[in-house]
């Protein structure tokens, strides 16, 4: 059976990628950029390196800066009004996750507006109006947003993350710089780069998994892998591998999807505003426990990936409990909690394990899963 594979048409990678912006401005006869942003990254004057280059070549824009951790369907509306009014004619998204996921969100309704209630992008859409042209210039080495056709919106009102894909949503161009990542504070490092990890990682063993996924998702885990401590330590050539590394997974699960690690931290970073990250680094080697038997011998590769020495005369189990040993021992390297005794409470645990067996990444998972399985996961970890 063939496989179908979308990937960003354009995306520029290192040191001074940014500066290609006004080229392919003008390569696509655009006019005005609508930036989509947050506050905290204007304030830090990182926004700014992307406002002076356009500056620079007399790109007219105007700044949406009012984008929250884990993006609501409000903050999603408020942005297409704005746009509305900008008179602008394509997005350019500076952020990690959060803005660029929300710019995808205002991209589609702009050009569709029956999806103008938001909350009807959940799950799968192939929309019939192109999305305005969005450019994305990621701030974090974790999310990929940059580079895949997943977008989260949180629905406040009913305390859930909705998982949105859209094919045509992927960034038209996307401008991988490390220069624009390498001020993160370390505690954001980690997060966002265990979410990278995450996504290699559910990437690799997903039932709909294929071999050129394969290629890219376990070249992820090695780069990540060997350069996510450095980049939590502020060393400048480890952020130029995270970068990159994290870029590849998200090309790789954008087209073989996830498992129930996302489908269990969407519900946790939702109801307790936990960083996404976190929560997925958390999760992670339980479900990689959870799941040990269905990934046939791809525990060895990650194994090996993750640096674990000897790995060809390891037994199967032995293999696996490497992978799984490998990945505890990093978070716990980054300061990553436990579990989540601190963050959830059990009075909440039929609402998250629904949340989490109806999430539309719950499918992937390697090994089928009841409500109930969910359930006794959540509860080990509390």
């Amino acid at each position: 059976m063939p496989h179908k594979f979308i990937f960003n048409e354009t995306s520029y990678h290192g040191e001074g990628a940014i500066e290609e912006i006004p080229g392919e401005v003008k390569h696509r006869g655009l006019k005005k950029a609508f930036i989509v942003t947050d506050n905290d990254l204007c304030l830090a004057k990182i926004t700014d390196k992307v406002t002076d280059i356009l500056e620079k070549f007399s790109i007219p824009f105007e700044i949406f800066s009012e984008v929250e951790p884990n993006p609501s369907t409000e903050s999603v509306s408020k942005g297409v009004d704005a746009y509305k009014a900008s008179g602008a004619d394509f997005i350019l998204a500076v952020g990690g996750g959060s803005p660029i996921d929300t710019a995808k969100a205002i991209g589609i309704i702009i050009t569709n507006p029956e999806f103008s209630d938001v909350v009807s992008l959940e799950g799968f859409k192939n929309v019939k109006n192109r999305p305005v042209p969005l450019f994305a210039v990621p701030t974090t080495a974790g999310s990929a947003a940059e580079a895949t056709v997943f977008f989260v919106i949180t629905d406040s009102d009913n305390k859930k993350k909705m998982v949105c894909i859209c094919h045509q949503s992927i960034p038209v161009a996307a401008f991988v710089d490390p220069s624009m990542m390498i001020s993160m504070p370390e505690c954001l490092t980690a997060a966002t780069g265990m979410d990278a990890l995450t996504h290699a990682i559910e990437g690799y063993i997903t039932k709909n998994a294929t071999p050129l996924s394969d290629i890219l998702t376990l070249s992820a885990i090695r780069l990540i892998a060997s350069s996510l401590k450095d980049a939590a330590e502020g060393n400048k050539d480890a952020f130029s591998s995270m970068a990159l590394g994290q870029f590849i997974a998200g090309m790789g699960f954008s087209n073989a999807g996830l498992g129930i690690v996302h489908s269990m931290s969407h519900p946790i970073s939702a109801f307790y505003k936990t960083p996404h990250g976190v929560a997925n680094a958390i999760i992670l080697p339980h479900v990689m426990e959870f799941n040990r038997d269905a990934a046939g011998d791809k525990y060895r590769h990650i194994a090996k990936a993750m640096g674990c020495e000897n790995t060809d005369a390891l037994s199967e189990d032995e293999a696996k409990d490497a992978a799984i040993e490998a990945v505890k021992n990093l978070s716990a390297a980054l300061k990553i909690p436990k579990d989540l005794r601190d963050i959830a409470s059990e009075e909440d645990i039929d609402f998250l394990s629904e949340s989490a067996f109806y999430d539309a990444c719950r499918p992937g998972n390697p090994r089928e899963v009841t409500i109930d399985d969910i359930k006794k996961l959540y509860l080990s970890l509390m």
